[in-house]
């Protein structure tokens, strides 16, 4: 079986109180210790791989990301991920095969730019056009953007999750949703869902995510900002 076809045969069949959890490495020690924690797969971060190259997120270039994910994915055996934001303006046949060459097997694809949401009949056609030149070489994540810059509204988020799905999205992930509104997300949506989690009790628990209609559990940045956090703590001591 290939990497993507484990990567994703692991979104499916999942209890409730089970969603896959992706931790996100930014670099390849990192995800060295999480393989060898034992997570089945990883999901790169884009915020997070942006951070360690001195960018401001959204503000990669596109060459310095896919050499990160590359060397990410040249780390590790278990399947990886990545977070590719919107593309870089790269029409599908290239982002395809860039995401391939890097070794990636599946790609977080976001419906908006700038801080602004995307037509979503537009972004559709664009997915399924991803999808076309990627085949079932590519397990991909339609990101959807109405919670953390529209209105909020769950009616519209299920809208276009429904679009993307349609166009072939495996996975849909309607990043910033409350947790109360995951039932009704849930509900509405077909296929796996993929929620944003929080660390160490600052949210609830990835089992309680799966419960609330979760598939898939990711931490975007986080685990990276905790590792500079817990540097800082490191560089103090050094100047007491």
């Amino acid at each position: 079986m290939s990497k993507v076809d484990v990567f994703r045969a692991l979104h499916h069949h999942r209890l409730p109180d089970d969603p896959l959890v992706l931790p996100g490495p930014w670099d390849a020690a990192g995800a060295r210790v999480m393989e060898e924690a034992g997570f089945p797969a990883l999901a790169t971060p884009s915020a997070g791989i942006a951070a360690s190259l001195g960018h401001r997120d959204g503000a990669t270039p596109a060459g310095e990301m896919f050499a990160a994910v590359a060397r990410v994915a040249g780390a590790v055996d278990i399947p990886v991920s990545a977070d590719v934001e919107g593309g870089y303006g790269l029409v599908p046949k290239e982002l395809v095969e860039r995401l391939l060459e890097a070794g990636a097997v599946g790609c977080n694809l976001e419906d908006s730019h700038a801080g602004v949401l995307k037509d979503p009949h537009e972004h559709a056609e664009w997915l399924a056009e991803v999808r076309h030149a990627a085949g079932d070489r590519l397990f991909v994540n339609a990101r959807v953007d109405t919670f953390a810059h529209g209105d909020g509204d769950p009616g519209e988020a299920i809208g276009r999750a429904a679009l993307y799905v349609a166009a072939g999205a495996d996975c849909v992930y309607p990043i910033g949703a409350p947790v109360g509104v995951l039932p009704l997300l849930r509900s509405g949506i077909q296929g796996p869902l993929n929620v944003f989690g929080l660390l160490d009790g600052e949210g609830p628990s990835p089992t309680a995510l799966g419960e609330l209609g979760a598939t898939r559990v990711t931490f975007g940045p986080a685990l990276q900002r905790r590792a500079a956090l817990a540097l800082r703590g490191m560089a103090d001591e050094l100047r007491r």
